[in-house]
């Protein structure tokens, strides 16, 4: 029988099967040793190759990350700090077991299992993330995450990548597990521009890592994947749904019972509201510290160093300071003149521009003593009001509350304005302050007219006996001019200057009784040929006065005769030894303060009649640590004899006269022992007031900063002292109303006042005056009226100090 032609292929077929995948089979095989034999050496060159290019693992065990340097003030309250990186390190023995195993459970749970790269924990996560949809598991481990985070760019390559595995194989066999996870704790990056658990616990939470709660320690063990992402201040959904992510994964790893972890799910995050600036007084003194710290460490060590600064600062002090010169300026302010609204709004604008009045200061922010922007809605003359509105809220203005609203004039303080529609008209924007309302009132709100104040003003308070600067507040804002008026401004002090000219006339064998002669005296230049005949205050001449009438009514005409007597040479030494380094001219208008200095110079110059002749350079900074706790700087109290203890107290003496009977009289009202200096420039541009006490040195300086007039009458008594007063009543009421030391070799007499002699049985007007030992007046007559010197002045004659 014929085959048929179908088996006769299926036997063919057959045969051709059986020779051909035994081939194939050995085909493969050969392909497969050919790979390997090719491959593994290639593989191996290509490691080597990698492997020259590695960096050093051993760089890890000397962790020295970027850390913040942190100021303090003298109660231990952090000030300032500065960083490039906002990172505190933690140890790892105080980081909480939980807080580890949040991480762990959430990141690598088999960190304590894998030698640094885990290969089913990368198979994991390909699934898990397929399983989701997205990206909800990494697949790197802590260790690789610290490679990378250490040791290698961030750039995404297959290079990096085996770098990254070799690398954390190594660290794993080099350094222990809590070693690696110390690393990995402190260096990551978590979001809101903290580095580290410890710097993320305090940002979101305003407490230390130590002090979380599981449910907050989730929230942080969710953000690394994706910090933006998941940051429970922009997207708190997001950081609770992966909080529940963190908290199951604690669960299934065993670290936590279910029933913690529901718990954890239930409790409500308290999140730290964005974080609060320092307080603004103190904004002067940091960045003077930081300056320092610049000049001294570099800029990138002082931002990366993590250094401790401790300082002389006093925060509540600041407070008070700033507090009373705000208060100061505006009320200064006012007397100068209403500059007009702030803007003008058409009237289909003020609806837009009250829905941007709401979202900034929502009713809620709508407090007594707020000042805000409002606009004026209508004015109503006829009931002597206008009405305003804030965003949604509404209420008066009345006339009572605007009346200081003339229209500036330097020379004049003009008369009060009379109706409302002089100030405004509806439509304008001014700033307002809220008041109380009136029980019952059905009007809303009540406010009164404000402006934010143009003039600038600096106070310096320092410690007596220690140099300590507790207050050094540099201008009106902070955040509007970084200047720092009180170190960097150079501003004639007037009068306030005279103190050293008298200091210079004591140990020149004046004394508070000797008779000086207020007449009409003139100077001449023979080279310029111009005359100057310094006048005082009040331009008048009050003929035979004591020197101590003369310092309390500041008498200019007796300051330069003094001043010629003693000579100028003497004065600019004095100014030297008493602290002023700013350079002093040599013409014989300094006697009126004409040589600029700086408001912490002055007051430095006063610190040493109150320091008993001592001048005691000022302290701001006490100790500089590193992170590490070495102390890499003290501070002590650099102290020198720059006057007699018994000038510095006839001094001191003479100017608690100026208090009681002279041009500070306003400062009687703090009922405790105070001397001062008030200090007035021609044109009444600069206002002074240096006033001490045996406990505090305090110096406020008032001007613009472009040398406007600060107006009509507003000497340092009225423009410098209220501000000094509104500081000093709070800085002192804790402390003793004690006298001033006397030191030996001060004797105390009668003295007449009409003569400078020992007051006899007929006197009329007696005087108890102090002198130094042997210096007390038997017979004395009184010197001969200083005649016409032939030395002027070398600036002109609109810089010549008149003071009050």
């Amino acid at each position: 029988m014929t085959p048929k032609r179908s088996d006769i292929l299926k036997k063919r077929a057959k045969a051709q099967s059986g020779t051909l995948f035994p081939g194939m089979l050995k085909w493969m095989i050969r392909l497969a040793l050919i790979g390997m034999a090719v491959g593994i050496p290639s593989l191996v060159v290509f490691y080597y190759y990698v492997n020259e290019d590695l960096p050093q693992i051993k760089t890890l065990a000397d962790y020295n990350p970027p850390a913040i340097t942190e100021v303090y003030a003298d109660d231990g309250q952090i000030i300032a700090e500065f960083f490039r990186e906002r990172r505190r390190v933690l140890p790892i023995n105080d980081i909480p077991e939980k807080l580890k195993q949040a991480f762990i459970a959430a990141e690598d749970s088999r960190f304590y299992s894998h030698p640094g790269i885990d290969l089913l924990g990368i198979a994991r996560a390909v699934f898990k993330n397929i399983e989701a949809g997205g990206i909800v598991q990494g697949g790197s481990t802590i260790t690789q995450q610290v490679t990378k985070s250490f040791l290698l760019t961030p750039e995404k390559s297959f290079m990096r990548k085996f770098k990254e595995a070799i690398l954390a194989y190594r660290i794993d066999k080099a350094f222990t597990k809590d070693e690696i996870l110390y690393l990995y704790l402190n260096q990551i990056y978590l979001g809101q521009g903290a580095y580290g658990v410890e710097s993320a616990a305090e940002v979101y939470f305003g407490k230390s890592a130590k002090e979380l709660n599981l449910a907050e320690m989730a929230v942080l063990a969710g953000l690394p994947q994706a910090p933006t992402r998941y940051s429970p201040i922009r997207y708190p959904e997001r950081a609770k749904q992966r909080q529940f992510y963190v908290l199951n994964r604690m669960v299934a790893e065993g670290y936590i019972s279910e029933a913690e972890a529901k718990e954890a799910m239930m409790t409500p995050l308290k999140l730290q509201p964005a974080r609060r600036p320092f307080p603004e007084s103190v904004s002067y003194y940091s960045e003077h510290v930081r300056r320092y710290l610049e000049t001294k460490y570099g800029s990138e060590a002082f931002l990366t160093g993590g250094y401790k600064v401790y300082t002389a600062a006093n925060v509540e002090m600041h407070r008070q300071a700033y507090d009373a010169m705000q208060k100061g300026l505006r009320e200064l302010d006012k007397r100068q003149g209403y500059r007009g609204p702030i803007r003008h709004l058409e009237p289909m604008e003020i609806e837009a521009f009250c829905r941007e009045l709401q979202e900034k200061t929502p009713e809620s922010h709508i407090k007594p003593d707020i000042i805000v922007p409002g606009v004026v809605t209508d004015v109503q003359d006829a009931q002597q009001r206008a009405l305003i509105r804030i965003g949604k809220s509404v209420g008066i203005l009345p006339l009572s509350e605007m009346k200081w609203a003339r229209k500036p004039n330097p020379e004049s303080r003009g008369a009060a304005v009379r109706k409302v529609s002089d100030v405004f008209k509806p439509g304008d924007v001014a700033m307002v302050r809220v008041l109380e309302s009136p029980a019952g009132s059905k009007d809303g709100l009540r406010f009164s007219l404000e402006q934010t104040p143009a003039v600038q003003s600096a106070i310096v308070c320092i410690e007596a006996g220690n140099g300590n600067v507790k207050v050094m507040i540099g201008g009106r804002n902070y955040n509007e001019s970084q200047f720092n008026r009180a170190i960097q401004a150079r501003r004639q002090p007037g009068s306030a200057f005279k103190p050293i000219v008298y200091a210079a006339a004591i140990d020149k064998g004046y004394t508070p009784a000797t008779i000086m002669m207020d007449t009409p005296v003139s100077f001449q230049n023979e080279d310029t040929d111009p005359v100057w005949n310094p006048k005082n205050y009040d331009r008048q001449y009050h003929g035979r006065v004591l020197l101590r009438t003369a310092l309390e009514k500041s008498l200019n005409v007796v300051t330069v005769k003094i001043l010629q007597d003693i000579g100028i040479d003497t004065v600019v030494d004095y100014a030297k030894r008493l602290g002023i380094q700013s350079p002093i001219d040599r013409n014989l208008s300094i006697a009126l303060g004409s040589s600029v200095v700086s408001p912490l110079e002055l007051t430095t110059a006063f610190s040493v009649f109150a320091n008993q002749g001592e001048l005691i350079q000022p302290l701001f900074i006490t100790k500089i640590e590193d992170k590490n706790g070495n102390v890499l700087e003290t501070f002590e109290p650099e102290k020198k004899n720059a006057l007699d203890p018994r000038t510095a107290y006839i001094m001191t003496n003479l100017m608690e006269g100026v208090v009681k009977n002279g041009t500070a009289r306003r400062v009687l009202a703090l009922n405790r022992p105070v001397a001062g200096k008030t200090g007035t420039t021609s044109n009444l541009n600069d206002a002074w007031f240096e006033g001490f006490t045996p406990q505090l040195i305090t110096g406020v300086w008032v001007g613009f900063d472009d040398m406007a007039s600060l107006g009509r009458g507003e000497t340092g008594a009225s423009a410098a002292i209220p501000i000094w007063m509104g500081f000093m009543k709070q800085a002192l009421a804790n402390l003793p109303a004690t006298s001033f030391p006397i030191p030996e070799g001060i004797v105390f007499a009668q003295i007449d006042a009409d003569t400078g002699l020992l007051a006899g049985p007929h006197s009329s007007h007696v005087i108890f005056e102090c002198f130094k030992e042997g210096t007390v007046p038997q017979i004395l007559e009184a010197p001969a009226e200083t005649q016409p010197g032939k030395m002027a002045p070398t600036q002109p004659e609109d810089l010549f100090k008149s003071d009050m």
